[in-house]
């Protein structure tokens, strides 16, 4: 009987379609639409679940522009209208301004903006209601949303799409599901299947990946904040290129490779540029990028390369030539001798200085850049102890203190391969510290480096410090009575630091007229401020030519700079390197740009201020200290920091005697007076 029962159920099915096909030629019925608007549903929830570059109906409440949403309403017309992006029981028709002020403060204000797509608030309900707080769904509101423009999710908190769009950043999917109006413009997507935006500095031209911010997500990082780091070891560059030419310089950590290729393109056959990088996707988009700038790519096998002629920038002729290597840095500086070499890692250097003093030749360059700035700036002392072999805390000179740390794990990976240093450059800033040395060949100049490794005193109630020589006590090294007066401990050691100093004048000036010949106007200010604190002095004639002069006064500082359109210094046109004669005339610049050591450390102002008194102005104060026989200079470290060879007690009694108190009223009782009689 079942059997049955199916079978003429089966048949009167086939009947009701023929009679529906015949009457209505191929329709369907309710159900099997249902089902089909179900298959479609489904396929476009899959669709969405990617980016992709397919046209499809973007929903109405992502715009460009507030005329968008208004263009959805005829507000031009008569009559009540009902809100697009509302439902009518939250909403009720009105007329068109009343409409138009509702779309503006109620969906437009709010919006969340990403590659000039608004996604304004929705209220329509896309989302299931939200239940009542009885359980009961149907008794529930709907809840407002955005619309993401890139998977079409709908998303209620502000700050939620927010964090949902940077996700997508950092994955690298930011085509949008939903095409623009025809204004917006996409950017071409780059042979490796993502979007990139292209950034210019110093005339070089790279591409940047969406996630390029974020190191975890990105091999090809890249930090918009280092372009003051980039330029002053392009300087430095620049020097060394004047000394000897042509020289083989490596930027060990290529990523995006700007770096190298701004080498390559202003400094042109002056230099032999390599980049090496361990990612592939570095070493691919180094590639594009140096076809961007029109740069010659480098067989890579690292023999002797040919001469480069000097060629004029004709379109497709190649303006230098960059080799990249797919390798770890390491073993990069273990197999080939270089001139310069750039270390700029994620974090510490540490691991990387070894190899680097292995294979660099005499009277070479190594510039180091530390980003660590949690375990430099006594943040993490157990991560500092680890990396850097040191103790330090937190003090008014924490900066100065991360520089000196740093060269003294310089001059100890130099003194492993029988090589001392001599630092020309010590720069401490608030996303990196840059330290750039010489490199001296042989155990006697390891051992005069190693010497000016020392412990530092430093009294942790007033802050006077002091480095400890051999043979004396701690107690007895501090200039200061807060051991006598205050019970307990007030000393403690910090370091080994480096002792020495931290500028060579000479090359700061060279770097500065560098600065100038390639218009980088961004470092010429903390350029002139290092060479006056390599000096310690406040006033200093900053000469970059031999003619054609003109003078310019800075923050107190007279600046001797090359008027327009002359060329400064001569250059050296050498075929082959003589090594004897450039290493004596290098020794002998050396020992002229030698010059007195500046002192240690510095003194912050507002630090020792006095309780209700009136500071002079810095540079008031800094004349004062002249006046009273004390070098004195103004430091990068900080702002209000005072580099000086007085000590503490002298610096706080000079300003004690230039304080004037805060409670001055002595004066207005009898300007009160005088008004009274007067009137």
């Amino acid at each position: 009987m079942a059997e049955l029962k199916e079978a003429d159920a089966a048949q009167l099915h086939q009947e009701d379609v023929d009679i529906k096909r015949a009457d209505g030629g191929d329709a369907l019925s309710a159900g099997d639409k249902a089902a089909d608007q179900a298959e479609k549903t489904e396929g476009a929830a899959d669709s969405d679940a990617k980016p992709s570059t397919t046209t499809s109906d973007r929903h109405i409440s992502i715009q460009t522009k507030l005329e968008g949403l208004e263009v959805l309403v005829d507000l031009n017309g008569a009559g009540r209208k009902s809100c697009p992006l509302c439902p009518e029981e939250k909403f009720k028709a009105c007329y068109s301004h009343k409409l138009r002020r509702h779309l503006q403060n109620l969906h437009w204000k709010v919006y969340v903006e990403f590659e000039g797509q608004m996604m304004c608030i929705c209220h329509l309900p896309c989302r299931n209601l939200k239940p009542s707080l009885s359980g009961d769904q149907a008794s529930g509101r709907h809840v407002a949303h955005y619309h993401c423009v890139v998977c079409s999710v709908t998303i209620a908190r502000k700050t939620d799409m927010i964090s949902h769009l940077k996700r997508h950043v950092n994955k690298g999917e930011t085509e949008a599901s939903y095409s623009g109006s025809s204004d917006v413009q996409y950017e071409e997507p780059a042979p490796s299947g993502q979007p990139y935006e292209i950034m210019k500095e110093l005339g070089t031209n790279v591409q940047l990946l969406p996630n390029h911010t974020t190191p975890q997500k990105s091999d090809t990082y890249f930090n918009r904040k280092m372009k003051t780091n980039r330029q002053l070891v392009f300087c430095s560059l620049a020097v060394l290129a004047e000394e000897r030419s042509p020289i083989e310089c490596l930027d060990a950590f290529g990523a995006t490779g700007i770096m190298g290729l701004q080498w390559a393109k202003h400094l042109r056959s002056a230099v032999k540029v390599t980049i090496t990088d361990i990612s592939d996707t570095c070493v691919k988009m180094i590639k594009e990028n140096c076809e961007l700038n029109n740069i010659r790519l480098d067989g890579g096998s690292r023999g002797p390369r040919g001469p480069e002629v000097a060629t004029s920038e004709v379109e497709g002729t190649p303006i230098a030539t960059v080799e990249v290597v797919k390798m770890d840095a390491n073993v990069t500086m273990h197999l080939w001798p270089f001139d310069y070499i750039h270390l700029d890692p994620f974090g510490t250097a540490v691991n990387y200085l070894d190899a680097a003093f292995r294979n660099i030749r005499n009277l070479g360059i190594i510039s180091v850049t530390s980003t660590d700035t949690s375990s430099l700036y006594s943040k993490s002392p157990n991560v500092t102890l680890r990396h850097y072999g040191c103790h330090i805390i937190r003090t008014e000179y924490y900066k100065e203190l991360a520089a000196r740390m740093v060269v003294d794990t310089v001059s100890r990976a130099a003194a492993r391969c029988n090589k001392g240093i001599e630092v020309l450059l010590a720069v401490a800033l608030e996303h990196f510290v840059l330290v750039v040395v010489r490199v001296l060949r042989g155990p006697t100049q390891a051992d005069e480096s190693t010497k000016k490794l020392r412990k530092l005193v430093h009294c942790q109630w007033c802050e006077e410090r002091v480095f400890l020589k051999k043979g004396n006590m701690v107690d007895e090294t501090l200039p200061c009575n807060c051991q006598g007066s205050m019970p307990g401990k007030t000393a403690v050691q910090l370091g080994p630091l480096w002792s020495g100093p931290l500028f060579n004048t000479g090359f700061l000036r060279r770097m500065l007229s560098a600065a100038v010949k390639h218009s980088m106007d961004d470092i010429q200010p903390l350029v002139k401020t290092l060479i006056c604190e390599s000096d310690c002095t406040t006033l200093k004639s900053l000469v970059h030519g031999s003619s054609a002069l003109s003078n310019q006064v800075e923050c107190g500082v007279v600046i001797k700079t090359l008027k327009s359109g002359e060329e400064s210094g001569q250059a050296e046109q050498s075929g082959k390197r003589k090594s004897g004669e450039e290493s004596g005339n290098v020794l002998k610049r050396m020992k002229c740009e030698a010059s007195l050591d500046h002192p240690p450390f510095y003194y912050s102002i507002h630090r020792h201020s006095i309780r209700g008194m009136n500071m002079p102005k810095l540079n008031k104060f800094l004349q004062y200290l002249t006046e009273a026989g004390f070098r004195v200079s103004r430091t990068h470290f900080d702002p209000t920091g005072v580099r000086t060879d007085a000590t503490l007690e002298q610096f706080k009694s000079v300003l004690t005697k230039y304080s004037v108190p805060t409670n001055t009223n002595a004066s207005v009782p009898q300007t009160s007076v005088s008004m009274d009689k007067t009137l």
